[in-house]
């Protein structure tokens, strides 16, 4: 398919690819804002996104075919380090493909649900902050300069403390936790700004490859190691790593479930992104300093939070906070994975990205077709659904599964990388606690599965009620490509160890 849609692409979107893929969404927006019916808005957004997929499948084709594994642009001709340089590799190459592909799907099934829980007069305005959101976040991931980085981190931000504050017209609760989330998200952005700033005063210059070309000589310099604390620190907490993570829960809780699809599929990924650029490419995992913070900062944070917040989604009663303190452990998964510093381990840590992104987004767009129908969100309000709404409930079941990592799943089949990339460096210990922790994911996703399909309903007049059409397609196409990568996981695996690989390497920005 990639290779059909090099062939077929004009040459102008080839060359351009990488600046059309964030300004055709960041242009529309606007303008969506201006539209006299959501319907419309929601029309254009389907479109917005569809073309973003369409250049992030050309950028991926780009990468694959050059001789040096990068497609790099100079953004207005202006030569770096005067302009700004968009630079793609293997690494977000794939979190584009990601990005792009979530967003595609969420604004294909957002209609039915955005009806539902935004007045008729905030739609246009609700998809129009959407894609300035969906802009930021493909931002984010090709920018090659660190303060452009910042920008579209904050346009993203920015635009996503909105959306989730449109929550407060199903429940008001969801106010408080936009404020909770600008205020963590703002200091997440201060420390990273802060980092940058040091390394500016280290090395001149912002742009990614430049400063690391200039590290090496710097590296025992102590603005550098303050830089990389702060950046640390501030992606972290864009990341939801434990435990900057307080901010997610209620924000996932709350968020009008359309968001909170979209949200828990790519920001915290995106965020990811960000700190492996800067911990492998920008940084070298071989810098003492980096490798005291694998070892006695990341491994241990992914540790507790694969732990500790699993054990948080046992004891919830609500649905969207099981769902949402799981994110945060399966993130501990990719922390894990990233501290190993092996190509092995980011190459596992990245693969689990990729499969979590599938998992998520199918069980939020899956809690959000009850939500729809059934208007609860509680294990209680769960209960007999498997009857009821068998269609939505069994593509359900197969995300859940796939999150705790039955065999035959995409999660399986990360979790089985992960377990591999720590034994080659005999920390049979953290294989341990990764089973641990996917035996307490049982417990928690079992809890609803047993609800939903062998419990009677608490309202045996409910009558069988299945989620639209436009919500059940692109949940069962994320719920088989959950079965399919669990069986066949060539493609995603290959993406995972190619990304790893221009991650360590030089190439990634030469």
């Amino acid at each position: 398919m990639i290779d059909a849609i090099l062939n077929a692409a004009p040459a102008w979107a080839l060359s351009h690819a990488a600046p059309l893929l964030v300004m055709v969404p960041l242009f529309l927006a606007p303008l969506l804002a201006l539209v006299p019916t959501g319907r419309i808005a929601w029309l254009i957004s389907i479109a917005a996104t569809g073309i973003s997929f369409l250049f992030a499948i050309i950028l991926l084709g780009l990468v694959q075919t050059s001789p040096i594994g990068v497609v790099s642009y100079e953004v207005g001709r202006w030569p770096v380090p005067l302009g700004i340089e968009l630079r793609v590799d293997a690494l977000n190459a794939m979190i584009l493909l990601i990005v792009t592909t979530i967003g595609l799907l969420a604004s294909v099934f957002s209609w039915p649900t955005v009806v539902a829980e935004i007045p008729k007069r905030k739609r246009a305005l609700f998809y129009s902050a959407f894609l300035v959101c969906f802009a930021g976040l493909n931002g984010v991931a090709i920018t090659g300069d660190a303060f452009n980085l910042f920008v579209f981190l904050e346009i993203s931000s920015i635009s996503t403390y909105v959306l989730v504050a449109l929550g407060s017209g199903r429940d008001r609760r969801a106010l408080p936790a936009a404020f909770n989330y600008l205020i963590m998200g703002t200091l997440g952005a201060s420390f990273y700004i802060i980092g940058i700033g040091f390394l500016y005063a280290a090395t001149g210059t912002l742009n990614m490859y430049q400063i690391s070309t200039l590290l090496p000589e710097l590296a025992g310099h102590r603005s550098v190691q303050a830089g990389f604390a702060f950046i640390l620190v501030g992606l972290g907490l864009k990341a939801a790593m434990w435990p900057l993570h307080q901010w997610l829960p209620n924000a996932y809780s709350y968020s009008p479930t359309f968001v909170t699809m979209f949200l828990s599929a790519t920001a915290t990924k995106v965020a990811l992104y960000a700190l492996i650029r800067f911990l492998f490419t920008v940084f070298r995992p071989d810098y003492g300093f980096e490798i005291s913070a694998f070892s006695a900062i990341l491994m241990p944070l992914g540790i507790a939070a694969m732990v500790v917040c699993s054990f948080q989604a046992v004891f919830q009663t609500d649905v969207r906070r099981i769902l949402a303190y799981s994110s945060v452990a399966q993130v501990g998964y990719m922390i894990l994975g990233v501290s190993i510093g092996t190509t092995a381990g980011l190459s596992a840590g990245l693969f689990h990205l990729v499969n979590h992104a599938m998992m998520k987004g199918a069980l939020f767009m899956a809690v959000a077709g009850v939500v729809l129908t059934y208007q609860g969100t509680t294990i209680r309000d769960f209960a007999g659904l498997g009857r009821s709404a068998p269609w939505t409930m069994t593509a359900f079941a197969i995300a859940a599964l796939s999150l705790i990592g039955v065999p035959l799943t995409a999660g399986f089949q990360s979790k089985l990388q992960l377990g591999f990339a720590l034994f080659d460096q005999g920390l049979w210990w953290a294989v341990g606690l990764v089973v641990f922790s996917s035996f307490l994911a049982v417990i928690y996703m079992g809890r609803v599965l047993e609800a939903v399909f062998f419990q009677p309903p608490v309202n045996p007049r409910k009558t069988r009620k299945e989620a639209p059409v436009l919500l059940l397609v692109p949940l069962w196409i994320l719920a088989l490509a959950n079965l399919y990568f669990g069986i066949a996981a060539d493609f995603p695996l290959g993406l995972a160890r190619d990304a790893a690989a221009a991650a360590f390497g030089v190439e990634a920005f030469r």
